[in-house]
Formats: structure tokens, C-alpha cells, sequence
């Protein structure tokens, strides 16, 4: 890696945690906004689960560019590792879902954590499937 490609990569990550912030803090005011939403599902990490399904089906999209060389490796590696790399956030959507559980949220810690896990994976390969549609 040369060194004008790290300090892409590590701006891009910078980057791509500011939108992981934005998007998170629009969903969250949307969710804040629908009655029905607050009353029912007021401890579902709405916008974590938003931007890691986001993240998903962009990284599958950029993959799939990559691996038919329409897009540049060192492109491939700024996108993924770099924004959304900084997008992404793992580490947040398993301390959440550890909340949920300690607070005796079983049931939506489950659906959170089965869904994160499910929708991510058939997201990632929607992102690679449309991505070979180019």
C-alpha cells in the first residue's frame, strides 16, 4: 500500500463515520416521530440496523464491481475498507444487542441480532448480484 492510498483509505473512513452518524441520527428522529413506532419498538436500534444493511448491499455492490475489474482495486479498497469501512459499525450492533438482552429485551434482541445477521448476508449478495447486471 503506498502511502497516498493510507491517507485516502483513512480520510474516506473519517467520511464514512460522519454519514454512519447522520444516517443514525435521521432514522432515529423518524422513528421519534411515529407514535406507533415509539410505543411498540422504542429499543430497536433502528439506525444502526439501517446503516449496516446500507453498508452491506454497497460493500456486495462494490465487491461484485471489483471482482469483474469494472472497478479499480485501489478504488475497491478506498470504498470498502475506507467509507464504508468507517460507515459500518459491527462492533456498536453487538454491543446494542447485548443491551437489549441485559435489559430483559429477549425477544427483540433476538430479532434484531437474527435479522442484522440474515438481512446482511442476503443484502451483501443483492449488492453483488446487481453489481453483475453491469
Amino acid at each position: 500500500m503506498t502511502f497516498s492510498l493510507f491517507l485516502v483509505v483513512m480520510l474516506c473512513g473519517g467520511l464514512g463515520a460522519v454519514c454512519r452518524f447522520l444516517v443514525d441520527s435521521a432514522v432515529k428522529k423518524a422513528a421519534s416521530r411515529s407514535k406507533r413506532w415509539s410505543e411498540r419498538w422504542a429499543s430497536f436500534p433502528a439506525g444502526t440496523f439501517v446503516v449496516n444493511l446500507t453498508a452491506c448491499l454497497l460493500v456486495g455492490f462494490v465487491a461484485g464491481l471489483a471482482s469483474s475489474s469494472l472497478l479499480p482495486a485501489a478504488v475497491a479498497t478506498v470504498v470498502s475498507t475506507g467509507f464504508l469501512g468507517g460507515y459500518s459499525t459491527f462492533s456498536t450492533a453487538s454491543v446494542e444487542g447485548y443491551r437489549l438482552i441485559i435489559s430483559g429485551k429477549g425477544n427483540i434482541a433476538f430479532l434484531y441480532c437474527a435479522g442484522m445477521l440474515l438481512a446482511s448476508q442476503l443484502l451483501a449478495a443483492a449488492g453483488y448480484f446487481l453489481a453483475s447486471l453491469f
